[in-house]
Protein backbone atom coordinates (compact mmCIF):
# COMPACT_ATOMS: atom_id res chain seq x y z
CA UNK A 1 0.00 0.00 0.00
CA UNK A 2 0.86 3.24 -1.23
CA UNK A 3 0.28 5.83 1.53
CA UNK A 4 -3.63 4.88 2.41
CA UNK A 5 -3.87 3.85 -1.41
CA UNK A 6 -4.86 -0.15 -1.05
CA UNK A 7 -3.11 -2.06 -3.97
CA UNK A 8 -6.98 -3.22 -4.73
CA UNK A 9 -7.60 0.50 -5.86
CA UNK A 10 -5.54 -0.31 -9.51
CA UNK A 11 -7.00 -3.10 -10.15
CA UNK A 12 -8.12 -3.52 -14.02
CA UNK A 13 -11.22 -3.89 -15.50
CA UNK A 14 -10.57 -6.90 -17.09
CA UNK A 15 -9.74 -8.38 -13.42
CA UNK A 16 -12.27 -7.50 -11.39
CA UNK A 17 -13.82 -10.61 -9.32
CA UNK A 18 -10.69 -12.49 -10.65
CA UNK A 19 -9.97 -15.27 -8.07
CA UNK A 20 -13.54 -14.92 -6.39
CA UNK A 21 -16.89 -16.80 -6.47
CA UNK A 22 -18.21 -13.56 -7.37
CA UNK A 23 -19.63 -13.11 -11.49
CA UNK A 24 -18.65 -9.79 -12.62
CA UNK A 25 -20.42 -8.13 -15.99
CA UNK A 26 -19.81 -4.56 -17.42
CA UNK A 27 -22.44 -3.27 -19.28
CA UNK A 28 -22.00 0.32 -21.51
CA UNK A 29 -23.91 3.11 -19.21
CA UNK A 30 -26.47 3.86 -16.73
CA UNK A 31 -29.48 3.42 -18.82
CA UNK A 32 -27.79 0.13 -19.93
CA UNK A 33 -27.46 -1.20 -16.24
CA UNK A 34 -31.29 -0.44 -15.68
CA UNK A 35 -32.45 -2.13 -18.98
CA UNK A 36 -30.39 -5.27 -18.23
CA UNK A 37 -32.04 -4.84 -14.40
CA UNK A 38 -34.94 -4.84 -15.07
CA UNK A 39 -34.34 -7.64 -17.75
CA UNK A 40 -32.88 -9.75 -15.05
CA UNK A 41 -35.90 -9.03 -12.85
CA UNK A 42 -38.59 -9.89 -15.32
CA UNK A 43 -37.05 -13.18 -16.19
CA UNK A 44 -36.93 -14.27 -12.70
CA UNK A 45 -40.75 -13.77 -12.92
CA UNK A 46 -41.57 -15.16 -16.21
CA UNK A 47 -39.60 -18.23 -15.04
CA UNK A 48 -41.14 -18.78 -11.80
CA UNK A 49 -44.47 -18.34 -13.95
CA UNK A 50 -43.53 -20.89 -16.44
CA UNK A 51 -42.53 -23.51 -13.18
CA UNK A 52 -45.78 -22.51 -11.46
CA UNK A 53 -44.43 -21.49 -8.36
CA UNK A 54 -44.33 -18.38 -6.05
CA UNK A 55 -41.52 -16.17 -6.39
CA UNK A 56 -40.50 -14.15 -3.65
CA UNK A 57 -37.70 -11.01 -3.98
CA UNK A 58 -36.06 -8.31 -2.68
CA UNK A 59 -35.14 -5.32 -4.28
CA UNK A 60 -33.60 -1.90 -3.50
CA UNK A 61 -34.16 2.30 -4.20
CA UNK A 62 -31.21 2.35 -5.42
CA UNK A 63 -30.56 1.88 -8.02
CA UNK A 64 -33.62 3.33 -9.19
CA UNK A 65 -33.99 3.65 -13.02
CA UNK A 66 -35.20 -0.16 -13.61
CA UNK A 67 -38.77 0.36 -12.42
CA UNK A 68 -40.54 2.04 -15.06
CA UNK A 69 -38.50 -0.22 -17.34
CA UNK A 70 -39.82 -3.06 -15.55
CA UNK A 71 -43.38 -1.44 -15.98
CA UNK A 72 -43.13 -0.93 -19.32
CA UNK A 73 -41.82 -4.65 -19.94
CA UNK A 74 -44.30 -5.70 -17.96
CA UNK A 75 -47.08 -3.88 -19.65
CA UNK A 76 -45.81 -4.69 -23.28
CA UNK A 77 -45.76 -8.55 -22.96
CA UNK A 78 -48.47 -8.84 -20.65
CA UNK A 79 -47.06 -10.22 -17.58
CA UNK A 80 -49.15 -10.91 -14.85
CA UNK A 81 -47.17 -10.59 -11.43
CA UNK A 82 -49.88 -12.52 -9.10
CA UNK A 83 -47.58 -14.70 -8.10
CA UNK A 84 -44.80 -12.41 -6.67
CA UNK A 85 -43.95 -11.29 -3.71
CA UNK A 86 -41.73 -8.09 -3.78
CA UNK A 87 -40.02 -7.21 -0.03
CA UNK A 88 -38.20 -3.85 -0.37
CA UNK A 89 -35.00 -3.64 1.40
CA UNK A 90 -35.49 -0.66 3.43
CA UNK A 91 -37.53 2.59 4.40
CA UNK A 92 -36.18 5.74 5.92
CA UNK A 93 -37.43 6.41 9.47
CA UNK A 94 -38.82 9.70 11.33
CA UNK A 95 -36.53 10.29 15.22
CA UNK A 96 -39.43 8.55 16.59
CA UNK A 97 -38.77 5.36 14.33
CA UNK A 98 -42.24 5.57 12.38
CA UNK A 99 -41.96 5.60 8.52
CA UNK A 100 -41.25 8.43 6.80
CA UNK A 101 -44.78 9.49 5.40
CA UNK A 102 -45.33 8.34 1.30
CA UNK A 103 -45.84 11.62 0.15
CA UNK A 104 -42.01 12.34 1.65
CA UNK A 105 -39.69 13.32 -1.37
CA UNK A 106 -37.22 10.55 -0.14
CA UNK A 107 -39.96 7.63 0.82
CA UNK A 108 -39.18 4.39 -0.59
CA UNK A 109 -42.54 3.35 -0.15
CA UNK A 110 -43.88 6.48 -1.82
CA UNK A 111 -41.11 6.01 -5.23
CA UNK A 112 -42.02 2.69 -5.70
CA UNK A 113 -46.10 3.69 -6.25
CA UNK A 114 -45.36 6.10 -8.25
CA UNK A 115 -42.64 4.57 -10.43
CA UNK A 116 -43.98 0.81 -10.50
CA UNK A 117 -47.49 -0.16 -8.71
CA UNK A 118 -49.30 2.48 -10.07
CA UNK A 119 -47.83 2.04 -13.72
CA UNK A 120 -49.24 -1.34 -13.88
CA UNK A 121 -52.65 -2.55 -14.43
CA UNK A 122 -54.38 -3.89 -11.52
CA UNK A 123 -54.92 -7.62 -13.41
CA UNK A 124 -50.73 -7.86 -13.71
CA UNK A 125 -49.66 -6.24 -10.65
CA UNK A 126 -48.86 -7.75 -7.62
CA UNK A 127 -51.69 -8.36 -4.83
CA UNK A 128 -50.92 -5.67 -2.26
CA UNK A 129 -50.33 -7.64 0.43
CA UNK A 130 -47.37 -8.96 -1.51
CA UNK A 131 -45.94 -5.76 -1.38
CA UNK A 132 -43.58 -5.83 1.29
CA UNK A 133 -41.69 -3.20 3.28
CA UNK A 134 -40.07 -3.56 6.42
CA UNK A 135 -41.93 -2.32 9.63
CA UNK A 136 -40.04 -0.52 12.01
CA UNK A 137 -42.92 -1.88 14.40
CA UNK A 138 -42.06 -5.49 14.11
CA UNK A 139 -38.89 -5.69 12.08
CA UNK A 140 -38.45 -9.45 13.30
CA UNK A 141 -42.07 -10.64 11.54
CA UNK A 142 -40.00 -10.01 8.20
CA UNK A 143 -36.83 -11.93 9.22
CA UNK A 144 -39.40 -14.68 10.64
CA UNK A 145 -41.44 -14.90 7.08
CA UNK A 146 -38.14 -15.09 5.09
CA UNK A 147 -36.60 -17.62 7.47
CA UNK A 148 -39.85 -19.85 7.40
CA UNK A 149 -40.04 -20.25 3.73
CA UNK A 150 -36.20 -20.90 3.97
CA UNK A 151 -35.16 -17.81 2.07
CA UNK A 152 -35.99 -15.67 -0.84
CA UNK A 153 -35.84 -17.06 -4.70
CA UNK A 154 -33.48 -13.74 -5.10
CA UNK A 155 -31.97 -10.64 -3.91
CA UNK A 156 -31.64 -7.12 -6.06
CA UNK A 157 -29.19 -4.77 -4.36
CA UNK A 158 -27.01 -1.59 -4.87
CA UNK A 159 -23.50 -0.70 -2.82
CA UNK A 160 -23.65 2.13 -0.45
CA UNK A 161 -19.80 3.95 -0.42
CA UNK A 162 -18.97 2.18 2.65
CA UNK A 163 -20.13 -1.02 1.29
CA UNK A 164 -23.36 -1.41 3.09
CA UNK A 165 -26.12 -3.54 1.64
CA UNK A 166 -29.59 -2.46 2.33
CA UNK A 167 -28.95 -0.28 5.09
CA UNK A 168 -26.60 -3.09 6.84
CA UNK A 169 -23.89 -0.51 7.59
CA UNK A 170 -20.25 -1.19 9.12
CA UNK A 171 -19.77 -1.37 12.60
CA UNK A 172 -19.01 2.33 14.03
CA UNK A 173 -15.09 2.88 14.99
CA UNK A 174 -14.86 1.43 18.29
CA UNK A 175 -17.61 -1.37 17.64
CA UNK A 176 -16.77 -5.04 17.25
CA UNK A 177 -18.85 -7.54 15.83
CA UNK A 178 -16.98 -10.79 14.67
CA UNK A 179 -18.03 -11.93 11.07
CA UNK A 180 -19.61 -14.74 12.12
CA UNK A 181 -22.45 -12.05 14.07
CA UNK A 182 -22.80 -9.39 10.95
CA UNK A 183 -23.59 -12.08 9.08
CA UNK A 184 -26.70 -13.11 11.33
CA UNK A 185 -28.04 -9.56 11.77
CA UNK A 186 -31.94 -9.88 11.34
CA UNK A 187 -34.04 -7.18 9.84
CA UNK A 188 -34.21 -4.18 12.39
CA UNK A 189 -34.31 -0.38 12.72
CA UNK A 190 -30.57 1.81 13.23
CA UNK A 191 -29.04 4.95 12.78
CA UNK A 192 -27.70 5.16 9.09
CA UNK A 193 -23.92 5.68 9.09
CA UNK A 194 -22.27 9.43 8.25
CA UNK A 195 -20.84 8.57 5.23
CA UNK A 196 -24.10 7.15 3.94
CA UNK A 197 -26.15 10.52 4.82
CA UNK A 198 -23.54 12.30 3.11
CA UNK A 199 -23.55 10.04 0.02
CA UNK A 200 -27.05 10.09 0.06
CA UNK A 201 -27.26 13.97 -0.02
CA UNK A 202 -24.94 14.29 -2.88
CA UNK A 203 -27.24 12.09 -5.19
CA UNK A 204 -30.86 13.56 -4.18
CA UNK A 205 -29.80 17.07 -5.03
CA UNK A 206 -29.82 18.48 -1.59
CA UNK A 207 -27.71 19.00 1.87
CA UNK A 208 -27.40 16.39 4.41
CA UNK A 209 -29.30 17.40 6.64
CA UNK A 210 -32.69 16.57 4.28
CA UNK A 211 -31.62 12.77 4.49
CA UNK A 212 -33.37 11.30 7.89
CA UNK A 213 -30.69 9.87 10.58
CA UNK A 214 -33.12 6.26 10.94
CA UNK A 215 -33.82 3.53 9.07
CA UNK A 216 -35.13 0.17 8.96
CA UNK A 217 -33.77 -2.71 6.78
CA UNK A 218 -33.82 -6.17 6.18
CA UNK A 219 -30.97 -8.09 7.56
CA UNK A 220 -27.82 -9.73 6.70
CA UNK A 221 -29.26 -12.74 7.25
CA UNK A 222 -32.07 -12.32 5.40
CA UNK A 223 -30.10 -10.77 2.60
CA UNK A 224 -27.03 -14.01 2.35
CA UNK A 225 -30.14 -16.57 2.67
CA UNK A 226 -31.24 -15.67 -0.83
CA UNK A 227 -31.16 -18.35 -3.78
CA UNK A 228 -29.25 -16.08 -5.82
CA UNK A 229 -27.24 -12.15 -5.41
CA UNK A 230 -27.72 -9.99 -7.81
CA UNK A 231 -26.14 -6.65 -7.66
CA UNK A 232 -26.00 -3.64 -9.67
CA UNK A 233 -23.49 -0.25 -9.12
CA UNK A 234 -23.88 2.61 -11.69
CA UNK A 235 -22.35 5.81 -9.62
CA UNK A 236 -19.01 7.33 -10.48
CA UNK A 237 -17.69 6.87 -6.95
CA UNK A 238 -18.56 3.40 -6.45
CA UNK A 239 -15.32 2.94 -8.39
CA UNK A 240 -13.04 1.96 -5.78
CA UNK A 241 -16.06 0.27 -3.29
CA UNK A 242 -16.69 -2.57 -6.78
CA UNK A 243 -12.59 -3.09 -5.72
CA UNK A 244 -13.21 -3.02 -1.84
CA UNK A 245 -15.98 -5.40 -1.74
CA UNK A 246 -14.09 -8.12 -4.48
CA UNK A 247 -10.60 -7.53 -3.44
CA UNK A 248 -10.40 -6.48 -0.40
CA UNK A 249 -10.67 -7.57 3.24
CA UNK A 250 -13.99 -9.50 3.54
CA UNK A 251 -15.54 -8.73 7.32
CA UNK A 252 -18.10 -6.39 8.63
CA UNK A 253 -15.98 -3.40 7.78
CA UNK A 254 -17.18 -3.81 4.36
CA UNK A 255 -20.69 -5.24 4.13
CA UNK A 256 -20.79 -6.11 0.24
CA UNK A 257 -17.68 -8.40 0.81
CA UNK A 258 -19.68 -10.66 2.13
CA UNK A 259 -21.22 -11.51 -1.28
CA UNK A 260 -17.71 -13.63 -1.60
CA UNK A 261 -19.33 -15.77 0.33
CA UNK A 262 -22.44 -17.06 -1.60
CA UNK A 263 -22.56 -19.56 -3.82
CA UNK A 264 -24.55 -17.93 -6.47
CA UNK A 265 -23.42 -14.13 -6.64
CA UNK A 266 -23.05 -11.38 -9.67
CA UNK A 267 -22.33 -8.03 -9.97
CA UNK A 268 -23.06 -5.74 -12.86
CA UNK A 269 -21.50 -2.65 -13.30
CA UNK A 270 -20.73 -0.15 -15.97
CA UNK A 271 -18.25 0.99 -17.80
CA UNK A 272 -17.16 3.89 -15.67
CA UNK A 273 -17.70 1.99 -12.16
CA UNK A 274 -15.07 -0.56 -13.87
CA UNK A 275 -12.61 2.00 -14.68
CA UNK A 276 -9.98 2.04 -12.73
CA UNK A 277 -9.63 5.28 -9.96
CA UNK A 278 -8.28 8.35 -10.78
CA UNK A 279 -6.38 9.28 -7.59
CA UNK A 280 -5.25 12.95 -8.16
CA UNK A 281 -6.50 16.40 -7.56
CA UNK A 282 -8.53 17.94 -9.95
Amino acid sequence: MIWNIPPYATIPPEELGRGTSVAVEVVADPQALAHHMAQAMLEEIKQAAAEDRELWMIVPVGPVDQFPVLAELINQQRVSLRHVTIINMDEYLTDQDQWVPEDHPLSFRGFMNRKFYDLLPPELAPPAEARLFPDPARPEELSRRIADRGGVDVCFGGIGINGHMAFNEPPEPGETVSQEEFAALPTRCLSLARETRTINSVTVGGGVEIIPRRAVTVGMRDILSARRLRFYCNRPWQRMVVRRVLHGPLGPACPASYLRTHSDARLVVTEEVASVPQIALR
